[in-house]
């Protein structure tokens, strides 16, 4: 008798649940997020997820997308291309999530990318600066909410060209990110400044606990300045070495998310001055409304000021939103059609996701890192805007990278 009547309830549960609106998960749009939450690294990424979880409030409290629910579930990759790369497949079988957002790490992203490209879900890279994302190994299903090392590169050169420096030494992290992004500033620097000359280069290995030594052999050269090329774990610890050596004071030098307050903040009155910087974000620049409304709900939801990765998790936001009403259903491949080419609203101003590579245009900043009253932590001073268009790869050097 009892088999009888689970027999009969399995087919009337099963109706049920597909008859009634809401009845399963197809009332939601899933989001799954695979970033590094350990260590240095997150300074970086925390504020991406809290400006996306922003995003998500604001959009669920105005009844969701196409009157569906946003969710999202994070995974911490511990800065690991394996335990990240386990996470992103859970995600997708498992959590059977819409969309993939992440990570801090570029070797992780080109692998979550191909990933992607199997499994035909949307990617979103949030803070991984490799060029090649959305160059060379770029496809339909993955797309650049954050700069690149060739649009930070191209930035750097423009800036470093005022200057009269002509002699530069070339030291960062000896993985992907060091190398690209040291590429992209020099080579650029010597299309707009041919007489600058390389006197030499210094690699460490990512996590390296005394940069001293290399200061030293560095100072030893005598450059005019020099180009400083480390990602997300070793950026505050060289900073904290350079002002313990004093070399900020010796010589100048530049390196990318120097002026960024997810850098300086960690180590507040203590950063070095006069550090050369570039990044999207400002809270305090641009000063528009759009900005400082930005800036205070950030603020109210987290209370402390939004670092770069804010913008990035922000727009993330209103990209799905647009282009899935655009779309009118959430269809993954209508989806992709309709945020080719789309323009949301953010804190620095409108934002296009460029429709050939699916990379976000985003404005650079170059400015100087200085104390100011104000504030516990330094700033940048000195600032210039450089538009979107003047650091955008060219279309051409990127069919030329994939062999189109």
């Amino acid at each position: 008798m009892k088999k009888s009547i689970w027999l009969l309830a399995v087919p009337l549960c099963l109706f049920f649940l597909y008859a009634v609106p809401g009845a399963l998960a197809g009332d939601t749009i899933k989001v799954g997020i695979v970033d590094c939450y350990s260590g240095p690294p997150s300074t970086y990424t925390n504020d991406v997820r809290d400006a996306f979880q922003l995003a998500v409030d604001n959009i669920n409290a105005q009844g969701g997308i196409l009157g569906k629910k946003v969710e999202f579930t994070t995974r911490d990759s511990k800065f690991k291309v394996n335990i990240g790369l386990s996470a992103a497949k859970e995600l997708i079988m498992r959590e059977d999530v819409d969309i993939l957002m992440g990570t801090i790490n570029s070797a992780l992203a080109l692998a979550i990318s191909n990933l992607a490209q199997e499994e035909k879900i949307p990617f979103f890279a949030t803070f991984s600066k490799s060029a090649k994302i959305t160059g060379e190994a770029g496809h339909r299903y993955v797309f650049s909410l954050t700069e690149n090392t060739a649009m930070a590169g191209k930035a750097a050169a423009s800036g470093l060209a005022k200057h009269p420096f002509v002699k530069y030494w070339i030291a960062g992290d000896d993985y992907e990110y060091g190398h690209a992004i040291a590429n992209g500033v020099w080579s650029n620097l010597k299309k707009i400044k041919p007489e600058v000359k390389l006197l030499g280069e210094s690699w460490w290995k990512v996590g390296e606990p005394d940069f001293t030594p290399y200061i030293t052999a560095i100072l030893s050269a005598k450059p005019d300045a020099v180009i400083i090329a480390t990602g997300g774990r070793d950026c505050v610890p060289f900073l904290k070495a350079a002002k313990a050596t004093g070399f900020n004071k010796k010589v100048p030098f530049f390196m990318h998310t120097a002026t960024e307050l997810a850098t300086l903040k960690p180590l507040g009155p203590d950063a070095p001055e006069g550090v050369i910087g570039t990044s999207n974000y400002f809270f305090y620049y641009p000063k528009t409304k759009a900005n400082q409304q930005f800036v205070k709900d950030f603020r109210k939801a987290y209370n402390r000021y939004p670092a770069v990765g804010a913008v990035y998790g922000y727009m993330a936001g209103q990209f799905f939103k647009k282009a899935f009403e655009k779309a009118g259903e959430v269809d993954t491949e209508k989806f992709i059609d309709a945020i080719e080419g789309m323009t949301v609203e953010t804190p620095v101003g409108k934002v296009t996701m460029r429709a050939y590579d699916h990379q976000a245009m985003l404005p650079m900043f170059m400015g100087v890192t200085k104390k100011v009253p104000q504030y516990d932590f330094l700033i940048a001073g000195d600032i210039i805007t450089i538009p979107a268009q003047d650091v955008m790869p060219s279309i051409e050097s990127i069919q030329k990278a994939r062999g189109e």
